[in-house]
């Protein structure tokens, strides 16, 4: 028999609040033409992007999250010295060690947290959020934060013009805490290793220190093949969050999906035939794509424009590199 003493935490976890932070810089399509041969009607039409926060020397991963964490905080009603777990999603963070959870941690105030970074692309916010959820539960932590946040005009080759107008800057934050009913629902998850290449940095880092390439790393995918997957399995993978909850899309108020471009917003839900009262988040218009920040920062938007409320019932889902995906509902804070 075991000795172990098993572990005890809270019953249930929930989202108990949302901050984010926008770079003060928005770029419209203008200037992206000014380094590639398009039109701000095509990339409109691609897209939907029309304009994209970019990010200054000052606006460094740690500074972007530490704003986003503050507010997420605040809104949750708890003090930084409670948190006790920090997770940070981002795959523009270039030191490989330490964590910038670490440095985020230590600057918010949290006393002496667990604190660790994924990479999990546009998927990521999804990953942490469930992280996040088990360490509540199972009682490792009574307040995690979980952290999306992105500087992708570092890793964007303004010359590429099937990328160039697609990512922007900026960070977004949710504070996962205890709860007496399920508010976080089962996470639906995995990823399609055999189509990497679709979404992927341009070359490795030790290509370019070795003076093998001159350019500096970006990123690149394959947009037919992305755009295909993510409208007709992404759209699996939320219908089965939604039955692996219990519920049905006429239950949903909200759908938050990963803003990555607003054409495969538009086709998801048509696929999923959500009703018409469910609002949809469609902030990729003047945010671009995020990646692991998208989805954190859509919410926070919906909240504070009054386009959706606290209780509602929201159906998250992100997807992108690797090719990775995660799905949940959530009760929104």
């Amino acid at each position: 028999m075991s000795k172990i003493k098993p572990s005890k935490g809270a019953p249930y976890a929930r989202i108990m609040g949302v901050g984010g932070y926008r770079p003060t810089r928005v770029v419209p399509n203008e200037v992206i033409l000014e380094t590639i041969d398009s039109s701000d009607e095509w990339i409109r039409s691609r897209s939907g992007i029309a304009t994209r926060h970019w990010a200054s020397p000052e606006e460094t991963v740690a500074a972007m999250s530490i704003e986003a964490s503050g507010k997420a905080i605040a809104d949750a009603g708890i003090t930084p010295e409670q948190i006790d777990g920090v997770i940070v999603s981002t795959v523009s963070h270039f030191k490989q060690t330490p964590a910038i959870a670490t440095e985020i941690a230590d600057k918010i105030g949290a006393s002496r947290p667990a604190a660790f970074d994924i990479s999990a692309g546009c998927a990521g916010f999804g990953y942490g959020l469930t992280l996040a959820k088990g360490m509540v539960v199972e009682g490792s932590a009574d307040y995690v934060l979980v952290i999306g946040v992105e500087r992708l005009s570092d890793l964007t080759d303004l010359e590429d013009r099937a990328t160039a107008f697609l990512f922007g800057d900026g960070a977004g934050a949710v504070v996962v805490g205890p709860a007496k009913e399920p508010m976080i629902g089962p996470t639906v998850w995995g990823s399609e290793g055999d189509k990497s290449d679709t979404i992927k940095q341009t070359v490795p880092w030790d290509a370019y220190r070795d003076g093998t390439v001159e350019r500096f790393p970006a990123i690149t995918q394959e947009g037919q093949a992305v755009f295909r997957w993510a409208v007709f399995e992404m759209a699996k993978v939320a219908q089965q969050a939604l039955d692996a909850a219990g519920i049905s899309s006429a239950d949903l108020d909200v759908f938050i999906p990963h803003q990555a471009n607003m054409r495969i917003i538009d086709s998801m839900v048509k696929t999923l035939k959500l009703p018409e009262h469910v609002t949809v988040a469609r902030d990729v218009e003047t945010t671009g794509n995020t990646s692991a920040a998208s989805i954190p920062l859509a919410m926070e938007r919906l909240l504070a424009t009054g386009q959706a409320k606290s209780g509602d019932t929201a159906l998250v889902i992100g997807f992108g590199a690797g090719l990775a995906y995660a799905a949940t509902v959530v009760t929104l804070p």
